[in-house]
């Protein structure tokens, strides 16, 4: 195969579109790991046997009914830009270099494959905003497919087999992407996560914890970067797979619920503070010359929050949600390599600042209609 161009890994944008109860969730994710039968785990993989299993999953792929939608890439063939792009969209992890990975996407985007990374095949489907049932049932539909060529290992007592314990069993994991501003700013996320955390919940940082550089929510209190965190599924062996996205639901749900409550609190009690960090914010994001990505991450968070508040209008929360994907590093990169822009005499020649340039750009006019509500 020939070397890959990030254009042929870019994918649809199937995060610019609407999704139910978008003003907390960014979007739902549902992955299915599977490993071949008489294949040891990719990390003990001998010989050609990581070539024979790429092989295995891409012709599987092309038997699907629908097999002409998905692009199968042989890893170690994509240039370092298009496999940024893939890991930006969650599609790669940092693990993507181990030899004889692969990863399929469909044209839409909403389905991708990774292959011999932690497992032989991990399959996941995407849907925006809080929809589980999307996702797995086209997850489902491939899982099915693939057996149809495939025999994956699995045991009567533990389930399918995986790479790691907390996977074997059902091998499907659930995770969601929250915005929680109201709980953050109120200083309840912290104690709230630890409640939650075990019991086959687990949360973490979406973008890594905020800080000094969080844009005016240091004043507040810092939490995560934007306050986008992550709820995922702890293990896949306690129950079936409709107990564990039964639990995952429910705490989703309450999680939503606190966080509109929580909003209604931050507008009486602190609307000072609120507005604040939204119109700093705003104003950094239409004066800035240069934006770096974790201002720009903080930046979308407090838009967003002022946004679902009510303090601001004229932007949705699926623009803001493809925001968050249209200012990553290299999807910027991307977008320098296959435009013609001019830019400022200084700065032509640094690569650096163009894509911080660049990344102000796209705030510029990503809310360039946004005005106070009312």
């Amino acid at each position: 195969m020939a070397k890959t161009s990030s254009s042929s890994v870019a994918g649809d944008a199937w995060y610019a579109y609407d999704g139910n109860d978008s003003d907390v969730f960014l979007y739902s994710t549902v992955c299915l790991a599977r490993n071949l039968a008489n294949y040891p785990f990719p990390a003990q993989l001998r010989g050609n046997d990581g070539d024979r299993i790429q092989s295995l999953v891409f012709d599987a792929f092309n038997s699907l009914p629908d097999g002409e939608n998905y692009q199968a890439l042989a890893v170690c063939k994509l240039d370092d830009l298009g496999a940024r792009i893939l890991m930006e969209r969650e599609i790669l992890g940092e693990d993507h270099k181990e030899k004889n990975a692969g990863v399929i996407v469909r044209s839409d985007g909403r389905v991708t494959c990774s292959v011999n990374l932690t497992d032989h095949v991990r399959i996941s489907s995407f849907a925006p905003g809080f929809d589980f049932n999307g996702p797995m049932t086209l997850a489902g539909t491939v899982d099915h497919g693939l057996q149809s060529k495939l025999q994956f290992a699995a045991s009567y007592d533990f389930g399918y087999l995986t790479s790691t314990v907390e996977e074997a069993g059902s091998g499907i994991r659930f995770c969601v992407r929250m915005h929680l501003p109201s709980l953050t700013a109120l200083g309840r996320i912290f104690s709230l996560t630890r409640n939650y955390n075990g019991d086959g919940i687990c949360f973490s940082d979406s973008f890594g914890s905020g800080g000094v550089d969080s844009i005016g929510m240091q004043a507040l209190t810092a939490g995560s970067l934007g306050s986008f965190y992550d709820l995922k599924s702890g293990n896949s062996l306690s129950g079936s797979e409709f107990d564990q996205l039964a639990n995952i639901v429910s705490v989703a749900t309450k999680f939503r619920d606190l966080e509109r409550t929580a909003r209604f609190e931050c507008k009486r009690n602190m609307n000072s503070s609120v507005r604040n960090v939204v119109f700093r914010c705003i104003a950094l994001a239409r004066s800035a010359i240069f934006i770096q990505l974790r201002e720009a991450i903080a930046l979308i968070g407090g838009v967003k929050w002022g946004v679902d508040i009510g303090i601001l209008e004229g932007i949705d929360d699926t623009g803001l949600r493809a925001l968050l994907y249209r200012i990553q590093e290299g999807h910027l990169e991307y977008v320098l390599k296959n435009g013609n822009f001019s830019f400022e005499r200084e700065i032509k020649n640094d690569s650096k600042k163009k894509i911080e340039r660049l990344r102000s750009v796209i705030l510029q006019e990503a809310f360039e209609n946004i005005k106070v509500s009312g």
